[in-house]
C-alpha cells in the first residue's frame, strides 16, 4: 500500500488506533482524523511511525469534514482510502430513551458516516478510484443477547446504536452500487465483542460474553486491522458492497 493515503476517522480510538497502525504498517500514509489532538498524541506520540499524522475533524460538522479533506488533499495530493470508524452517542435505555438522545445517537453513528462519504466522493471521482471502508457492528445484524446484560445494565447496547449500524451496512451497499462506475469500492466490517479496557474490568460480564461466543473469548483489537488492510488493498479488488463480520462466530448461532 506504499504511496496510498488513508484517512481513519476516530483513528486514535479503541479499535481505530489498531486500524491506523495496521494501514501504516502496510505502507500507507495514515491521517488520523478526530477532534482531540491530545488524545492522538497520547496514543501515537511516543511510538508512532513517520507515516501517521493528525488532522482535526469533527464528524458532526460538514464544514469541518470539508476543511479536513481539503487540507489532506493539499498536503498529500490524493485521498485513496477512507475508513469511517468514529461515532458518538449517549444513553442506553430501551424504555426511557428520549427523542433527543435517540436522534443524537443516530446522527453520530449513521448520519456522520453519510457526511464523510458524501464529502470524499469528489476527491475520489477526480482520482478515478477510491476505497471506502465503514465500521459497523454485529448489532447491526442481530439483536443483543439481553441475558448477558442482566447484571450489567450500565453497558447494555442501546437501541439507536444497532439501528444506526444496520443503516451503515445498508449505506455501504447503496454507495457500493452508486460509486462502482467511478472505480470506487465501498465495503463494511462488523466487529463483534471487542469491549473497551474499562468494560473488560467487569470480569463477570466478560465471562458471560465469552461463553456466548463460539471461539470462547472476546476479540483482541489487533484482530481487526488485517481485514481492513485486505479491503483497502488490491488483494480485494473485486470485492465491493460486502459486510465482513469479525465476531468469533457470535452471529452464526
Amino acid at each position: 500500500m506504499k504511496g496510498k493515503t488513508a484517512i481513519v476517522t476516530g483513528g486514535a480510538g479503541h479499535l481505530g488506533r489498531h486500524i491506523s497502525q495496521g494501514l501504516a504498517s502496510a505502507g500507507a500514509s495514515v491521517i488520523v482524523c478526530g477532534k482531540d489532538f491530545r488524545k492522538y498524541h497520547q496514543v501515537f506520540g511516543s511510538d508512532r511511525s513517520g507515516n501517521i499524522s493528525f488532522v482535526k475533524m469533527d464528524i458532526s460538522s460538514t464544514t469541518s469534514i470539508k476543511a479536513a479533506y481539503k487540507e489532506i488533499q493539499k498536503k498529500y495530493g490524493t485521498i485513496d482510502i477512507l475508513v469511517n470508524s468514529a461515532f458518538y452517542s449517549k444513553g442506553n435505555s430501551p424504555e426511557s430513551m428520549t427523542d433527543d438522545v435517540w436522534s443524537y445517537g443516530i446522527d453520530g453513528t449513521l448520519s456522520s458516516v453519510l457526511r464523510c462519504i458524501r464529502e470524499v466522493i469528489p476527491y475520489m471521482k477526480k482520482n478515478k478510484k477510491g476505497n471506502i471502508i465503514n465500521i459497523a457492528s454485529m448489532y447491526g445484524v442481530v439483536s443483543p443477547d439481553f441475558r448477558i446484560y442482566k447484571d450489567s445494565p450500565e453497558v447494555l447496547n442501546p437501541p439507536n446504536y444497532g439501528a444506526a449500524k444496520a443503516g451503515v451496512i445498508q449505506l455501504t451497499k447503496y454507495y457500493a452500487v452508486y460509486l462502482a462506475k467511478y472505480n470506487i469500492r465501498v465495503n463494511c466490517i462488523s466487529p463483534g465483542a471487542f469491549p473497551s479496557p474499562v468494560v473488560q474490568k467487569k470480569k463477570n460480564f466478560i465471562e458471560k460474553l465469552s461463553q456466548r461466543i463460539p471461539l470462547g473469548r472476546i476479540g483482541n483489537p489487533d484482530e481487526i486491522p488485517g481485514v481492513v488492510v485486505f479491503l483497502a488493498s488490491d488483494a480485494s479488488s473485486y470485492i465491493t458492497g460486502q459486510n465482513i463480520i469479525v465476531d468469533g462466530g457470535w452471529t452464526i448461532w
